[in-house]
């Protein structure tokens, strides 16, 4: 592995502490006092008093015999002063002119003790007299300013890296950090609302036998001890409503399910899900709780009811709009599905410019023209309800019309964010829906059941209570209460293709010397100045500058009237 210059230096750096007797990962436990949050919320109590904080070093600023420096801890970032003759008890004053002056480098972590005070610009700091090296950090953090004016510069932006490198994106970019302190809150809230109501948090197989629950291409493995195939789960409904079955009122689920599908900006192979069941109650019951539910969780995670996703202002103040999908499509559509047939709906959406081919039945049919001409109109939280028997295949007939089943899904932003049903409990219905199901498969539809649970029927058959489910993404919905299109923004590690590995490169020592000066100029330079500080000839400054350009590592770039070069990657 090919090291940097700034690596090379840092490797040194670590031989030297550890020269000196400072062991650069001590197993030690170091116990702080305050946080920096803390101090800065609450100077007055902390004036004068001693503190000790932990936490990375972000920033020195040298200036002789006393420095600034800016320590981040968990909660946030605050300055420290440090005095050499504070924090070094030898006639070398080693701690100061070596160790912090030379030997600790941006992204070390350390532990400081001192009291609080303000500078005489008034910014709160803390005047140490003690430090101790917690770890050593071998690779350089990028460095990101923000100038008077609240401007970023050379941000750690590209989403690439960022999702690769989450734990460098949640040490330089704060807002990170808050989006998921976020998702801890909306979990917790969605938890307390639960289990105030007294419903039960249950753990099901992440391993089944049968992919069950939803319609969708299951990831498969095998067990060696049974000679088994199993497959990763899809949806968690089917064990939920087994606990229904056994006596439990109310549980539910936070699920990790995998879908063995495609990725975009807005499906993940693993997501989280979750699902509640509560015996006795039917769909109405449902949305009225639904949309408490929301509205508690955006208090929760934001202190209000109200969100921005992109350049929409959402609400989740209860109640939401009520729409039947008959009543949605006919309003955008013009047209009534109900009654018709399979070959009708066909005609209908290929006159409507829908691509749609003879495998689809009716229920994909109407889906596919739902999806196409209704779904990306409703902006605010609205639940559509009613769905065709034909697209709900473990929903309840509805009570009124045999042609319909008591289902409602909640739109967001023109995106499904919530799915719920008063709960087919009857076997003998539940039997022939997977039936007909399965001839669905049989014709080619992706997206159809092709296989029956037998358990589940058989555990229908003991009895199971009236009941009604609700399936929530939980990433969506995270997505909307912190403004993020892209649903890798609130998985701390999506899944991202293989990394391409890197080609090592033999660098001459020209180009080596190039690299560190720009590496010690926080990585670009005024290229005139850069080629008078290389001291190179100009034959040997033009073969070195050819030579990083090829391999990429250095571009060149007018700036006004100069020309800057800056490292690439």
């Amino acid at each position: 592995m090919a090291l940097s210059e700034q690596e090379i230096l840092r490797r040194e750096a670590l031989t030297e502490l550890r020269n000196l007797g400072i062991e650069p990962y001590p197993a030690a436990e170091f116990i702080t006092t305050a946080y920096s949050s803390e101090i800065l919320a609450d100077f007055e109590k902390f004036e004068g008093k001693e503190v000790v904080l932990a936490g990375r070093l972000m920033g020195k600023r040298i200036m002789g015999k006393a420095s600034f420096a800016e320590l981040k801890d968990s909660e946030g970032r605050i300055q420290i002063y440090v005095s050499r003759d504070d924090i070094s008890d030898d006639e070398e004053k080693t701690m100061y002119n070596v160790v912090f002056k030379k030997l600790l480098d941006i992204g070390d972590f350390i532990g400081v003790r001192g009291t609080v005070f303000k500078t005489q610009v008034g910014e709160i700091s803390v005047h140490i007299y003690g430090l101790t090296v917690l770890a050593k950090a071998l690779k350089p953090l990028p460095v990101v300013k923000i100038d008077a004016d609240g401007k970023i510069h050379d941000a750690f932006a590209d989403p690439e890296q960022r999702y690769r490198r989450r734990y460098v994106d949640l040490t330089v970019n704060d807002h990170v950090k808050e989006t998921f302190i976020k998702r801890t809150k909306l979990f917790n809230a969605m938890r307390s609302f639960f289990n105030e109501k007294g419903y039960l948090e249950v753990e099901t197989p992440v391993l089944q036998p049968i992919p069950g629950g939803a319609a969708a291409r299951p990831f498969t493995t095998h067990h060696n001890s049974l000679d088994i195939p199993l497959y990763m789960r899809i949806a968690n409904e089917l064990y939920l409503k087994r606990l229904i079955v056994g006596g439990f009122e109310g549980v539910y689920e936070f699920s990790k399910n995998f879908r063995n599908e495609g990725m975009d900006r807005t499906h993940n192979p693993e997501f989280t899900a979750m699902e509640i069941y509560v015996a006795y109650k039917d769909y109405n019951w449902m949305m009225k709780f639904t949309e408490n539910l929301l509205e508690h969780c955006a208090i929760s995670v934001n202190g209000t009811s109200e969100a921005t996703f992109g350049e929409h202002q959402i609400n989740f103040k209860a109640p939401y709009a009520r729409v039947t999908m008959t009543d949605s499509i006919q309003h955008f559509t013009g047209f009534d599905i109900s009654g018709k047939s399979e070959s009708e709906l066909f005609d209908a959406a290929r006159g409507m410019g829908i691509d749609v081919d003879a495998t689809m039945g009716k229920g994909k049919l109407i889906d596919e023209i739902f999806g196409a001409k209704c779904e990306g109109n409703y902006i605010q939280p609205t639940f559509i309800t009613d769905y065709p028997k034909e697209m709900s295949p473990l929903c309840k007939q509805h009570r009124d019309n045999p042609e319909l089943t008591e289902r409602f899904e909640l739109m967001v932003c023109g995106k499904e964010v919530a799915n719920a049903y008063s709960e087919l409990n009857d076997p003998i219905d539940q039997r022939e829906r997977f039936e007909d199901q399965m001839r669905l498969a049989e014709k080619g539809d992706d997206e159809a059941t092709g296989t029956i649970d037998e358990d589940f029927l058989r555990a229908l058959e003991y009895g199971m209570p009236p009941t009604s489910g609700l399936g929530i993404g939980m990433d969506r919905l995270m997505m909307y209460l912190t403004n993020n299109s892209s649903i890798q923004e609130v998985l701390f590690f999506p899944q991202m293709r293989p990394e391409k590995k890197q080609v090592q490169i033999e660098l001459e020592d020209e180009e080596k010397l190039i690299l560190a000066l720009l590496q010690t100029n926080e990585n670009k330079m005024d290229l005139g100045v850069l080629k008078i500080k290389s001291n190179l000839s100009g034959k040997k400054w033009d073969a070195a500058m050819k030579g990083l350009a090829k391999h990429g590592l250095v571009k060149v770039s007018l700036v006004g009237e100069n020309k800057i070069v800056e490292l690439v990657g």
